[in-house]
């Protein structure tokens, strides 16, 4: 496109319209930095052979040991966060998780039977929900 042909069609556009593409973009911002990010979530429920063996609240850092048929898993908490720190598994796969801090989130540590799970906040989907 040339520069006669857009001052052309820049011509035609009144104050009307600049305003309607100016709000279209203002929600358009306000939209995704409003509702694009996750919630907070409000607690860690750690599992260990399917029963709940506690539940943190994400508020002030803390750090638990979880006994499984491997060994112990243990699991920090950060304000806001927690991830799996270690666990005797062979594949470290909740280790490699790193730190969650969506609601919904899971790390789980399938050979020790121990999970890490975030609740609360409104949880945001994942494949799963797909």
């Amino acid at each position: 496109m040339d520069l006669a042909a857009l001052s052309a069609w820049r011509r035609h556009l009144l104050a009307g319209d600049l305003l309607v593409i100016g709000a279209g973009l203002a929600a358009t911002v306000a939209s995704f930095l409003l509702l694009w990010q996750g919630d907070r979530p409000e607690r860690a429920i750690v599992r260990a052979g399917g029963a709940i063996v506690a539940e943190l609240p994400l508020d002030a850092p803390r750090s638990l040991t979880v006994a499984g048929p491997l060994g112990e898993t243990r699991i920090e908490v950060e304000p806001g966060r927690a991830r799996v720190a270690a666990d005797p598994g062979p594949r470290q796969y909740c280790v490699r998780q790193g730190w969650l801090s969506r609601g919904g989130a899971v790390a789980i540590c399938a050979p020790n039977q121990v999970s890490l799970a975030l609740d609360g906040g409104g949880n945001s989907h994942d494949s799963l929900s797909y």
